[in-house]
C-alpha cells in the first residue's frame, strides 16, 4: 500500500480537531496511521492538539525549507513537521489538520495527498467558537467570513454527533 497525506481542512469550529482526535484513538493500534503534532506559534489548549515554536524558530524553519507545510492564519505561525514528508513517501497514512490556503500547495509538493473538508453552518461554526473562550482566535465573524474554497475528496457535515462524523474520516483512512 502507498502512503499518503490526508489534508483535513474547514473553517473555525468545524470540528477537525474533534475528529482527528477521535480517528487517532479508534486507529491506535494500527501503526500505518501517523498524527503528527502541529507546530504552532503559540501553547497547546484543551481544543488543540499542538506543540509551541516560538516565532524565531518557526521563521527559521520556513527559511530553511524543513516543514513539509507551513503557513500564516490569524496572526499565528503553522507547521506540520518534516516527518509527515517522510511518512507519506512511504506506507503510512499521515493525518494533518491544515489550512484550505495551503492544499494547492501541498497537491504540487509531489506528496500523495487526499482532502477532507469538515464543515458545519455558520450558527454551528459561531457557537462552537465563542465555547472556546480562547481570547487569540479574535474576532468570530471575521472567522466565519472568511472563504477559502478547495476541491475535496470527502465532505463531512460536522453537526450531528462527533462519532458518526469521525466514522467517516476513519472509513477513508482506512481506505487510503
Amino acid at each position: 500500500m502507498a502512503g499518503c497525506l490526508v489534508l483535513v481542512v474547514g473553517p473555525s469550529g468545524a470540528g477537525k480537531d474533534t475528529l482527528i482526535r477521535l480517528a487517532r484513538a479508534e486507529l491506535a493500534g494500527d501503526p500505518r496511521y501517523v498524527f503528527p503534532r502541529r507546530l504552532v506559534t503559540r501553547p497547546p489548549s484543551g481544543d488543540e492538539d499542538n506543540d509551541e515554536i516560538d516565532k524565531a524558530a518557526f521563521a527559521r524553519g520556513c527559511a530553511a525549507g524543513v516543514f513539509t507545510l507551513h503557513w500564516r492564519a490569524h496572526g499565528l505561525g503553522y507547521a506540520i513537521p518534516a516527518q509527515a514528508a517522510e511518512c507519506a513517501r512511504g506506507d503510512r497514512v499521515v493525518v494533518c489538520n491544515v489550512s484550505r490556503r495551503i492544499v494547492e500547495e501541498a497537491r504540487g509538493s509531489g506528496l500523495p495527498v487526499s482532502v477532507v473538508e469538515v464543515t458545519a453552518p455558520a450558527e454551528v461554526l459561531a457557537r462552537r467558537i465563542a465555547a472556546r473562550g480562547r481570547p487569540e482566535d479574535g474576532d468570530v465573524a471575521a472567522r466565519l467570513a472568511r472563504e477559502v474554497r478547495v476541491s475535496a475528496d470527502l465532505s463531512i457535515l460536522n453537526t450531528g454527533a462527533p462519532q458518526e462524523a469521525a466514522a467517516r474520516l476513519i472509513a477513508h483512512l482506512r481506505a487510503r
